[in-house]
Order: structure tokens, then C-alpha cells, then sequence
């Protein structure tokens, strides 16, 4: 259990990291992701994406 909030926990962070890139890809924008201002600076935290992506990835690492 610990190692799956490690793993997304580290997926938050890349995702976060990646987030402008992706954006033009319309990654980011989902209903679950939150954008905020706080003292003038924008923070997203992309829930729904990296959950998304998790599942993607598990997906393909199942069947292949």
C-alpha cells in the first residue's frame, strides 16, 4: 500500500513538473485536477491526469 502513495506521490510531482508541456496536449484540464492562485503564484495539483496516466501505464505493463 505504502509503495503505491510513493509511486503517485512521484507522479504528482513529474506531472506537475511536465504540466505546461502537456497542457497542449489537453492533459491537465480534467474535472478532478485543481488550479489555484496563492500570492500571485498558480499551483496545480493534477489529481484526475495522474491518476489517469497511472492507469494507462498499469494497463500496458499488464498485458504486455
Amino acid at each position: 500500500m505504502i509503495r503505491w502513495v510513493v509511486v503517485i506521490f512521484l507522479a504528482v510531482i513529474i506531472f506537475s513538473s511536465l504540466l505546461p508541456w502537456l497542457e497542449k496536449l489537453g492533459i491537465g484540464r480534467l474535472p478532478g485536477d485543481l488550479r489555484f492562485k496563492l500570492f500571485g503564484r498558480v499551483f496545480s495539483l493534477p489529481f484526475a491526469s495522474t491518476i489517469l496516466i497511472s492507469l494507462v501505464v498499469f494497463l500496458l505493463a499488464r498485458f504486455l
